[in-house]
């Protein structure tokens, strides 16, 4: 408790326009950053025990999963981007010490967010069935596949709120709720998997045989026992966000949930290019994975498990991003762009050291990351050989990451897009159509870590040029 107060008060001391230290800047970054480490590394961890309790079900389970996770990825990041788009106006109202609109903000959030995820969770349904031959999986696993996609995709509004509760709370500065929360996600997942994947079976603990019930929906439990997970943990995200948070409960006044012009149009100026990035940025993932599917089960799950195991690695810069997000919108609210500019290079260099070292941890262990997750040789065997070659690229991909998270706060996210996806399209595709003849998943792999290294120095290039927050940001008045 004494360090929450000790955060308030350091974020009050940005809102009210006094000076902050360097010690007290770093202070502030470590306290937004750790929970937010931890809330990015549980969610990993969910996908992590997702594919390891799958994998052992074989290669071609593994594969399904695979095949669509791109796809979920582009749909989750959608909505990810259209809730980014209020909370950066929250964040900004926050430091201008404006809390009444920033609740007027919240309420047509809700509203404009749910229907916007209906739209999403539609086009989800209808495109199930033929996804997985879009994408070129094998015959065999397209049920498996396409009823993993949909079940997902059902549940997107339940995804969608917690997106927007998760970001509403991080921009105020609470980043602790969001943590805990997510890490009780991970831990539900872990107990619905375990009954729901597998089939009722005998277990022996110490010396100990019981009968374990189970209902052995394979692929299917993997999906509800996720999605369960989720809806559970949405609806306490939301009740803490509007009954319990300091800033933001709407208990506090009243006023209209219908959006108006206004703020959707504030919201979409931030959101869509974004979205647009998202869409392009997964659609590049999604075309490297038709690259890697004609390479066979073996490549496509290797690929599938070595993405999961890199994430533990690059996830804690996510974290970190998420408090440069919010230290940035809450200075340039307040407008201190000094300040900005002092947290932007804080949380940056902060993110690149957290990332090169987990890139040291997972260049020595990636045998046992990946020997987690699959019992099959070949596909630890190649998944190790990728993770060692992308382990070089976490320090740049760090900058990166962190790098955008700034630009996001500082509500600058058209040019960072492009980067982004100049970046992909020009240099990661372009390689990895070059190389996998002659290297396979191997070449993939070596044309991402390239690509991330050529990204992470623009992205400081840019940062260290100061044109992302010498435009002035206005004040969001809600009319």
């Amino acid at each position: 408790m004494a360090q929450q107060a000790n955060k308030n008060s350091l974020l009050q001391l940005i809102r009210d326009g006094q000076t902050l230290t360097l010690a007290q800047q770093i202070q502030l970054t470590f306290q937004l950053s750790l929970p937010a480490i931890m809330a990015e590394l549980s969610s990993i961890v969910m996908q992590y025990i997702d594919a390891a309790m799958v994998g052992r079900l074989g290669a071609d389970d593994s594969a399904s999963i695979g095949l669509v996770s791109t796809t979920l990825w582009l749909f989750g990041g959608i909505c990810n981007a259209a809730a980014t788009g209020f909370a950066v106006q929250v964040a900004h109202l926050l430091g201008a010490n404006n809390s009444v609109d920033a609740r007027k903000v919240l309420r047509q959030a809700i509203v404009a967010c749910l229907l916007f995820a209906l739209g999403i969770a539609t086009l989800g349904v209808l495109i199930s069935q033929p996804l997985p031959r879009w994408l070129g999986g094998a015959a065999a696993i397209r049920p498996h596949a396409s009823l993993y996609f949909l079940i997902f995709m059902v549940c997107t509004p339940f995804l969608m709120i917690d997106f927007l509760a998760s970001a509403m709370l991080r921009c105020s500065g609470n980043m602790r709720i969001p943590s805990i929360l997510n890490i009780l996600m991970c831990v539900l997942d872990v107990v619905f998997n375990f009954f729901l994947i597998f089939p009722t079976r005998e277990m022996t603990c110490f010396g100990l045989t019981m009968t374990m019930p189970g209902a052995g929906l394979g692929v299917m439990g993997a999906a509800l026992g996720t999605a369960l997970a989720e809806a559970i943990v949405a609806g306490l995200m939301v009740y803490y966000l509007i009954f319990r948070s300091s800033d933001l409960r709407l208990t506090i006044d009243k006023s209209s949930f219908w959006p108006t012009a206004t703020c959707l149009r504030k919201a979409l100026h931030i959101s869509a290019p974004m979205g647009v990035q998202h869409i392009m940025m997964c659609t590049a993932q999604i075309f490297i994975i038709t690259i890697v599917a004609p390479l066979g089960s073996i490549a496509l799950a290797a690929n599938a498990f070595a993405v999961t195991a890199e994430s533990l690695c690059y996830m804690p810069g996510y974290g970190i991003s998420d408090a440069a997000t919010t230290l940035i919108g809450q200075s340039i609210g307040a407008g201190r762009h000094s300040l900005a500019r002092s947290f932007a290079w804080i949380t940056v260099l902060s993110g690149m050291v957290v990332m090169g070292m987990m890139g040291i941890l997972m260049y020595v262990f990636a045998p046992q990351m990946m020997g987690i997750m699959s019992p099959v040789a070949d596909v630890v065997s190649l998944g190790t050989d990728c993770l060692r070659i992308e382990a070089w690229a976490e320090p740049l991909f760090a900058a990166a990451i962190v790098s955008y998270g700034v630009f996001v706060g500082a509500g600058n996210t058209l040019v960072p897009c492009a980067m982004n996806l100049i970046s992909m399209w020009a240099v990661r595709i372009t390689l990895a159509i070059l190389l996998v003849g002659s290297m396979g998943l191997r070449g993939v792999w070596l044309a991402m870590c390239v690509e991330l290294c050529f990204r992470g120095v623009i992205f400081l290039v840019r940062l260290a040029s100061g044109r992302w927050h010498k435009q002035q940001v206005a004040t969001f008045l809600v009319k």
